[in-house]
């Protein structure tokens, strides 16, 4: 690109949407209740995890969110998104000792910071749905990056013929485009608190998405177990319906039972809280 052009393209705040991509991650992980995931009062179905892990993790990864930002505004190739992201997991696992508490997070949050990052400097849409599709500029390069066959996630995507992170990423995010964005938006235009509109949202992604965290933890048996109780809730009113948090109490401790955590379908629920606040941004 010329100079004249970069001089023309729109400033773009980095920082900003490096701030919001960390306090989407920490809405996500204050919400409560919210079966089988960490929350600031209990693990879920974790031993090797708590609020802690995850608040390590959360400012290990806070410069990640800037630089991919800045990545993209700069229209960076795949591989230097990907450089970005290894360094960030690595960070991420110094700091909780090892232990995974947002791997999918540095994936999907880092791509979608980036793909808004170049929305604003190109002078395109910045809705959330433009921003999901602003992805699939890096469609090729991330269908060509290698994967780790040795990796728990993608030994369950194998074993079940399912498409994982990285094939929704290539298909401009669509669970989030046609599922979360509509579901959160519009509970919160008809009146629901913030707290209620985002376990609204988690569980109408449970209901629907294969999620590979749950997969990994029950099999099939207990990816459909969870997908049922979720349909169960939200064919019930969901958070809309009377004595809904009790409720979802009462099937997080059955989700603690079985030892089952949505982890892939909290994952699309920060993306979706950035998603909506960075369109203000």
């Amino acid at each position: 690109m010329n100079a004249v052009a970069n001089v023309l393209r729109p400033c773009v705040d980095s920082a900003r949407l490096g701030r919001l991509a960390v306090g989407a991650l920490h809405a996500e992980l204050a919400l409560a209740p919210k079966p089988g995931l960490v929350t600031p009062f209990d693990p879920g179905s974790h031993d090797d995890m708590d609020a802690g892990t995850f608040l390590r993790s959360l400012f290990a990864l806070r410069h990640y969110f800037r630089e991919i930002a800045l990545a993209g505004a700069e229209d960076a190739p795949f591989s230097a998104l990907r450089t970005l992201g290894i360094q960030a997991e690595a960070a991420m696992l110094r700091a909780t000792g090892g232990i995974n508490t947002h791997r999918g997070a540095v994936f999907s949050i880092g791509l979608l910071v980036a793909a808004a990052a170049r929305c604003r400097s190109m002078g395109q849409p910045v809705s959330g749905e433009q921003v999901c599709l602003g992805v699939q500029h890096w469609s090729p390069g991330l269908l060509a990056a290698p994967l780790d066959p040795d990796s728990p996630g993608q030994r369950v995507r194998a074993r079940h013929r399912i498409a994982g992170v990285r094939e929704q990423a290539a298909a401009g995010y669509p669970m989030l485009r046609g599922l979360a964005l509509p579901t959160l938006r519009d509970a919160l235009a008809a009146g629901l608190p913030r707290e209620a509109a985002l376990c609204h949202t988690l569980m109408a992604l449970v209901a629907e998405l294969d999620d590979i965290n749950l997969l990994h933890r029950g099999g099939a048996e207990g990816l459909h177990w969870a997908r049922a109780q979720a349909a169960a809730f939200m064919a019930d009113g969901g958070a809309f319906a009377a004595g809904w948090r009790a409720r979802l109490q009462q099937l997080g401790e059955a989700f603690v039972a079985r030892r089952l955590s949505p982890g892939g379908s909290a994952d699309l629920l920060a993306c979706s809280v950035f998603l909506l606040q960075q369109e203000a941004a």
